[in-house]
């Protein structure tokens, strides 16, 4: 026979009974309690304590809003845990108790219905790409209290739909301007987060000094920027990707571009780079849409990659303080059809002019000293180059697969050449060395070059039959007998004589040649390639044969 349960024993069975006896209701108040708390939240989180304060570690509710509590099991929630709420994509909303002061990285990261966020006065550090991914998120409110952020350009970053971030006046360390978040609170003196989501054209405030890294990275609806002169410095990564960006005014006072700052712009179209800038950095340009560009007088270094692969571009200047041509600098550039460079280079990078297939017109300067390897490898239209007389060495297939290139001439200063610097470049027909044999790799130099004769001087030394897989041949002083400037002038006969600068021609006349008596009529020390003969005598005699020496 079953006992009949006491009614205390069926009220603690039903929470719901209208009626409780006074005893049982008092022992289960305690229970009570601890049901109507915030125990839902407690449940939908899994947390740590430690030293008497709580991280929470984990959400794993299933709500759109979500409230965390500000304290549990008698003590505060003080922090918000690494990736706490990562990939939660169902949460709209979070409401953030003042309990906060620390949200660890990548706390909500790829939280994509996330729409916004008001981050109370009481936090004061956010990790490292704490909203990473948020692609909803389309407003940030920051209270007073944040001091910190860690890795700062990242915090945001696609955030695709975030347009404004906004920062309370009292906050000592960071402040806002148009939405936009800048470091300390009254003079925005450095640009940390450009909001991916903001549309249109910006004007840098002229409170700022420096642009700070990835301060623009992927925002995808800028469209033009101007960078006023109170801004000395543009950070890493700047506008990397801006895709829709089309043009962008540097300031006179901007002295460093940073790494990659204007890297894959792929419609930016015009840009003006600032008379103080001394530096620009690696891949600052590269893959960008212009056409053309200038580089100021005050740059000295530009970097590896710095216009790599910008198919748009026809021209540039470069300035004539720049030492150095990094590696790849212009490298796929295939629609740039001349250059010249200055001076005061002393080296191009290995790779500087690569795959510049339209590139026809090569004025290297006289301060180089090395042409690194592959430096103008598959300048497919370049027809003849001249080598400044400070090049000292020549690097491995430097000007390989140069189809179009019929003649090159190369100073006494050259005492070494790569592998492969000339190889299969099939239209090469002369090599002509100012200076005495160079040493070369284990590889012929004019591998492939099947129609190519390498020509020496009188006066070099230690040349033999071959030399870098092709024949070897004396230079001698040649006569242009085509051109407008070859024959019979008023009362005198002349033509032009090519030789090379600093050499000394002999001109001499007879007038038979089966009993021939060679007079001198002209000696000359060439100055330049080239000088002009005319003999005002050749009209007396009803022959003259003309031919060239070398003293």
């Amino acid at each position: 026979m079953k006992t009949k349960p006491s009614p205390a024993r069926v009220i603690c069975r039903n929470t719901m009974a209208l009626r409780l006896r006074t005893a049982c209701a008092t022992k289960l108040l305690p229970v009570l309690l601890l049901l109507t708390l915030p125990a839902a939240a407690q449940n939908s989180f899994t947390f740590v304590t430690n030293n008497g304060a709580i991280t929470i570690t984990r959400y794993t509710g299933a709500y759109m809003r979500v409230t965390i509590p500000s304290e549990t099991n008698g003590y505060p929630v003080t922090s918000i845990g690494y990736e706490a709420f990562y990939q939660c994509s169902l949460v709209s909303s979070v409401t953030i108790p003042n309990s906060i002061t620390n949200i660890e990285n990548d706390a909500f990261l790829f939280c994509t219905s996330l729409a916004s966020i008001t981050i109370p006065d009481s936090v004061i550090s956010l990790g490292a790409e704490v909203f990473w991914g948020c692609i909803s998120l389309t407003n940030v409110a920051i209270g007073s209290g944040l001091t910190s952020m860690r890795d700062s350009y990242n915090v945001f970053r696609l955030c695709t739909s975030l347009t404004t971030i906004t920062v309370d006046p009292a906050n000592s360390f960071f402040s806002s301007l148009d939405g936009v978040l800048f470091s300390e609170s009254q003079n925005q003196t450095t640009l940390i987060v450009y909001p991916e989501g903001k549309v249109g054209s910006y004007t840098v405030p002229g409170s700022a000094a420096s642009i700070g890294e990835l301060a623009f990275y992927k925002c995808n609806g800028l469209t033009s920027v101007t960078i006023p002169d109170s801004v000395t410095d543009i950070g890493s990564y700047a506008f990397d990707h801006c895709i829709s960006l089309t043009n962008a005014t540097i300031g006179n006072s901007v002295t460093n571009i940073g790494h990659a700052a204007f890297s894959a712009c792929y419609s930016l179209t015009s840009v003006t780079i600032g008379s103080s800038v001394t530096s620009i950095g690696d891949y600052a340009f590269s893959s960008c849409a212009m056409t053309s560009v200038t580089i100021p007088n005050s740059v000295t270094n530009l970097g590896d990659h710095a216009f790599d692969g910008c198919t748009n571009l026809t021209s540039v200047s470069i300035g004539n303080s720049v030492t150095s041509l990094g590696d790849d600098a212009f490298s796929g550039c295939t629609r740039l059809t001349s250059v010249t460079i200055p001076n005061s280079v002393t080296s191009i990078g290995d790779g500087a002019f690569y795959d510049c297939t339209s590139l026809s017109s090569v004025m290297i300067g006289s301060g180089v000293t090395s042409i690194g390897d592959d430096a103008f490898s598959y300048c497919a239209s370049l027809s003849s180059v001249t080598i400044g007389n400070s090049v000292t060495s020549i690097g491995e297939a430097a000007f390989s697969d140069c189809t179009g290139l019929t003649s090159v001439t190369i100073p006494n200063s050259v005492t070494s050449i790569g592998d492969y610097a000339f190889a299969d470049c099939a239209s090469l027909t002369g090599a002509y060395f100012k200076g005495n044999r160079p040493s070369q790799g284990w590889y012929d130099v004019f591998s492939g070059d099947n129609n190519a004769t390498v020509y020496y001087l009188p006066t070099a030394k230690y040349w033999g039959a071959t030399f870098g897989g092709r024949p070897t041949a004396l230079w001698r002083p040649r006569v242009q007998t085509s051109g407008g400037s070859f024959g019979v002038r008023t009362n005198q006969f002349g033509f032009n004589v090519t030789w090379t600068s600093n050499m000394v021609v002999v001109v001499e006349a007879c007038t038979n040649l089966a009993n021939h008596v060679w007079s001198p009529l002209r000696t000359n020390t060439l100055t330049g390639d080239s000088f002009y003969f005319t003999d005002p005598q050749w009209t007396n005699y009803p022959a003259r044969l003309y031919r060239l020496r070398s003293p």
